[in-house]
């Protein structure tokens, strides 16, 4: 079974669920490599700055420190990573703020018809929270992107406080993805000598005990690995990535996202898009800028999601200011790029829950400043 075909399983925007899928794309076979996108060229700038192929439409849903159109409430600054969750009849979009001390997660219901219907925090002076990922349960977890931080267990409708979640290790949090199938969660490190984790629940759905583990591997890019036991998940006074010989490094783990057997996860150190087969125990890369034959079309590799279509979207911190997709095909190609805002990154890509409407932030719009960030959603064909 292809990527495709899994995705195409796959609840997009919120909790996914999956039964015995396999994964054996073709990112086994050899790393993408740029091509023709499936949906053309890329279009002239529009009236927000955005370059979209023909058919594409953008509006802005947000700005830091103005209050969401339609709402009293004020946005926060620097938006990072992001989900989408069902809510009634509509949904919800979750995004975290990368702000010292005062950082935290907001939050954007929509009505069914797409308009914006109230907007509101979920989660507040907690410290760089960078990126994170959906639950099966619908809930989002947000990690701290400093030292020993921790993971926090939010509440997208609301009316509920975040849980601090200690279990599940404190180090330089980035993303998480859910595997309901070894109902494990796996983790991200955003440090150059970074490790990739997961975290076995005592009682899926119940994260404040479980067992936190690290993958263990050579220094090969493919091929079999193992997990072991962290010690102590504290973190103090030996960090998580040190406990545990022979735990393989990476180099910046960025964006994280599972499906059907596989966990795809970035790291921006060395541009790499890697592939976990949970089914084989083994990594494997899907992308890689210094294997690209000719310019590479994705640099800056950061936050990443998964399409019903199979396709994977990766933000680019930098880089040309791109989402990149990489087809089922193994096919590189940008699908937007955000004009005039080149002191700025890509964060918390994300597809609402019925895959018609894509959301993402610019955590620095056209000021370079955290306090102008800019969150949108994209509208369009895409595929199924």
């Amino acid at each position: 079974m292809d990527r495709r075909t899994i995705l195409r399983a796959t609840a997009v925007g919120g909790a996914a669920a999956f039964s015995g899928s396999l994964w054996a794309g073709a990112a086994l076979a050899a790393p993408a490599q740029p091509g023709t996108s499936p949906y053309g060229p890329l279009g002239a700038a529009d009236a927000n700055g955005i370059q979209l192929p023909a058919g594409f439409t953008s509006r802005v849903i947000a700005r830091s420190r103005q209050a969401v159109p339609g709402t009293s409430y004020t946005w926060h600054d620097a938006p990072d990573g992001g989900a989408c969750f069902v809510a009634g009849t509509g949904w919800i979009y979750v995004s975290n703020s990368e702000i010292s001390t005062t950082g935290g997660v907001s939050a954007v219901r929509f009505n069914a018809d797409g308009s914006i219907g109230s907007a509101y925090r979920i989660l507040s002076n907690t410290n760089r929270n960078c990126a994170g990922g959906a639950t099966p349960w619908g809930t989002w977890l947000s990690g701290e992107e400093v030292s020993r931080g921790y993971v926090y267990e939010t509440y997208p409708q609301g009316g509920k406080a975040g849980v601090r979640r200690a279990a599940m290790g404190r180090f330089t949090h980035e993303a998480a993805a859910c595997d309901p199938d070894r109902r494990v969660i796996y983790l991200t490190e955003d440090e150059s000598t970074g490790c990739f984790y997961r975290f076995r629940p005592t009682t899926w759905g119940d994260l404040s005990a479980g067992t936190l583990e690290v993958l263990v591997a050579g220094t090969a890019t493919s091929g079999p690995v193992s997990w072991a036991r962290v010690p102590d998940p504290d973190g103090y006074p030996t960090a998580t990535r040190s406990q545990v010989s022979g735990a393989k490094r990476f180099n910046g783990g960025e964006g994280c996202w599972y499906a059907g057997g596989t966990c795809w996860f970035t790291t921006k150190g060395d541009n790499r898009v890697w592939a976990y087969d949970a089914v084989n125990q083994r990594i494997d890369l899907t992308y890689d800028d210094s294997l690209v034959t000719g310019t590479a079309p994705l640099t800056g590799v950061d936050n990443i999601t998964g399409a019903r279509s199979g396709d994977l979207y990766v933000a680019e911190d930098g880089g040309n200011m791109e989402i990149v997709l990489i087809t089922p095909g193994d096919v590189v190609a940008p699908f937007l790029r955000i004009t005039g805002q080149s002191s700025s990154e890509i964060c918390g890509p994300a597809f609402s829950p019925d895959g018609s409407r894509f959301y993402f932030s610019s955590q620095r719009g056209t000021s370079g400043s955290s306090s102008g960030g800019i969150t949108y959603e994209v509208r369009g064909p895409f595929r199924a």
